[in-house]
C-alpha cells in the first residue's frame, strides 16, 4: 500500500459533535484534504492518505478514533462475513508476530450473535496468514497491534482498521481521577461549541479532575491532544516507511507551542479533586498556565480580570447522574437553623444569584456556558438561555446552554438551534 494513496478514512465522534468536528478537520488537514471531509452520523468521512491519518491522531480533539475502511458489501449471515474478511490481503497490515482483535458495531443487523460475528473476522484473518505463512497471529484483548472493526447494517458490513488503538480521548495525561469523570473529548466539544479559542479567560469552578481548564490550556497553548501518547499505527506495516514523517509531525507540533495570552482558572469545592487537577496539569506540561483553587462556587468571587478582556465560565456541574452535589447547595436549614444534606436542588438558583452578585460587574462582561440533562434548568436558575447545543454526556443526553452574563439583566432572547 503506498503512503500516498488515498483511503476512505472515518473519524467518528459523539452524537451531536459531527458538524464541530468537521469544522476542526478542515482547519489543520491539507487544502486538498479538508474539500473532501464530510460530516456524516456518528462521525465525519474523508478521503486522505496514510500520512493525513497519522496527523488526525495527532491533532483531533473531538474524534474518538481514525479508522480505515478496506472493503464494503452486502451480506445475509456469518459466512458472507467470513467471505468479505478473505478479500482483505491481511499481509499489508500484519505479520503473524503481530496481534488483533475484532470489535463489532450494529445498526439493525438481522444478525444474532455479534460475538459470532467477530469470531468469523478472527478466523478468516487467522487462516489467510497461516495459509501464506505457515503461521497465525494471536489475539490481544487490551493492546492489540491490529484492532480491526467490523460495522454490520441492515444489509451491508464493512470492515476498518483502527489506527489509533486506544480511544482518542486518552490523552496520555489523566490518572488522578474522581467520580464520573468528564470525557478529554466532550470538554473539547464543549470549549468548541463556545467557541473558546483562547481569546478570552475561562473560569471552571466545577473542574473536578480538571478536564475542562486542561483541554483549554492545550488549546490556549495550541498543544497538540495526541502528542503524549502511543498509537496503533506505529506497529502496523503500512506505516513503518512513515516513521521519519512522524518523528517530523511530532516535532513540529512540539516547536509550535507557546504560552497562552489569557487567564485561566480552575476551582472546586472538594480539596483532594484540585489536587488531583493540579497533578494532571502537571503531566499535561500545563499547570503553570491554570490558577487552582479550592472553595464552593457559590461563595468564590469572580476572578479579577484585565480591563477589556471578556470571560467565559465553561463548567459540567454535579448532577443526579452522575455525582451528588456538595459544599452549600447540599444543605438545608430547618427552623431551628440546623442543616441536614438534601438532594442539591437549591445549587442552581443560588448559583444564578451569585452570578449576578460577582460576574455581572465586569465592564468587558462574563458568558457562562453549563452542560446539563436538566431541560428546565434556565427556569431552575431563573435566568434565560441564550444558546442551548445538544450535547451526550456518555449515555447521557444533555444540552450546554449559554448565559450572557450583563449588567442590570442577564435575560436575552433565546436563540433559535436547529433541531429543537
Amino acid at each position: 500500500m503506498p503512503p500516498s494513496s488515498k483511503l476512505s478514512l472515518f473519524v467518528p465522534c459523539a452524537s451531536g459533535v459531527e458538524p464541530l468536528l468537521e469544522a476542526e478537520l478542515k482547519a489543520f488537514l491539507p487544502p486538498g484534504v479538508r474539500s473532501k471531509v464530510q460530516a456524516l452520523r456518528g462521525g465525519c468521512g474523508l478521503q486522505g492518505s496514510l500520512e493525513d491519518a497519522m496527523r488526525i491522531n495527532l491533532e483531533t480533539r473531538l474524534g474518538q478514533r481514525v479508522l480505515v475502511e478496506l472493503i464494503e458489501d452486502p451480506y445475509r449471515h456469518e459466512d458472507d462475513l467470513y467471505a468479505l474478511a478473505l478479500r482483505v490481503d491481511w499481509r499489508d497490515w500484519i505479520t503473524p508476530q503481530h496481534t488483533l482483535r475484532v470489535d463489532v458495531t450494529a445498526q439493525r443487523s438481522p444478525l444474532q450473535s455479534l460475538n459470532f460475528a467477530a469470531l468469523r473476522i478472527k478466523d478468516a484473518i487467522c487462516d489467510q496468514l497461516r495459509e501464506h505463512t505457515g503461521e497465525r497471529p494471536s489475539v490481544d484483548t487490551s493492546r492489540p497491534d491490529l484492532p480491526v472493526v467490523l460495522h454490520v447494517g441492515p444489509e451491508r458490513a464493512a470492515l476498518y482498521v483502527d489506527t489509533s488503538g486506544e480511544p482518542l480521548f486518552k490523552r496520555g495525561w489523566r490518572i488522578d481521577k474522581g467520580d464520573a469523570p468528564l470525557k478529554e473529548t466532550l470538554a473539547a466539544a464543549m470549549l468548541a461549541a463556545a467557541e473558546w479559542r483562547g481569546d478570552s479567560a475561562l473560569h471552571d469552578p466545577c473542574c473536578g479532575s480538571g478536564t475542562i481548564p486542561i483541554e483549554a490550556a492545550l488549546i490556549a497553548t495550541d498543544t497538540a491532544p495526541g502528542l503524549q501518547r502511543r498509537f496503533a499505527f506505529e506497529r502496523q506495516l503500512p506505516f513503518q516507511k512513515l516513521r521519519a514523517a512522524w518523528g517530523e509531525m511530532t516535532q513540529a507540533a512540539r516547536a509550535r507551542i507557546h504560552p497562552p495570552s489569557v487567564p485561566i482558572y480552575a476551582s472546586d469545592v472538594a480539596f483532594r479533586m484540585v489536587d488531583f487537577a493540579r497533578r494532571n496539569a502537571e503531566r499535561a506540561g500545563v499547570a503553570q498556565y491554570i490558577q487552582f483553587n479550592g472553595g464552593d462556587a457559590l461563595e468564590r468571587p469572580a476572578p479579577a480580570l484585565p480591563e477589556g478582556l471578556r470571560g467565559s465560565i465553561l463548567m459540567n456541574p454535579p448532577y443526579g447522574e452522575r455525582i451528588e452535589v456538595r459544599g452549600k447547595a447540599a444543605l438545608t436549614r430547618d427552623a431551628g437553623g440546623s442543616e441536614a444534606r438534601d438532594g442539591g436542588d437549591d445549587f442552581f438558583p443560588r448559583l444564578a444569584a451569585h452570578w449576578k452578585r460577582q460576574y455581572t460587574q465586569h465592564e468587558a462582561g462574563w458568558t457562562a456556558w453549563m452542560l446539563s440533562p436538566d431541560m428546565k434548568l434556565p427556569s431552575k436558575m431563573r435566568l434565560k438561555e441564550s444558546r442551548r447545543v445538544p450535547m451526550w454526556n456518555g449515555p447521557i443526553e444533555c444540552r450546554l446552554f449559554r448565559f450572557d452574563l450583563v449588567k442590570g439583566s442577564a435575560r436575552k432572547p433565546a436563540e433559535p438551534v436547529e433541531g429543537e
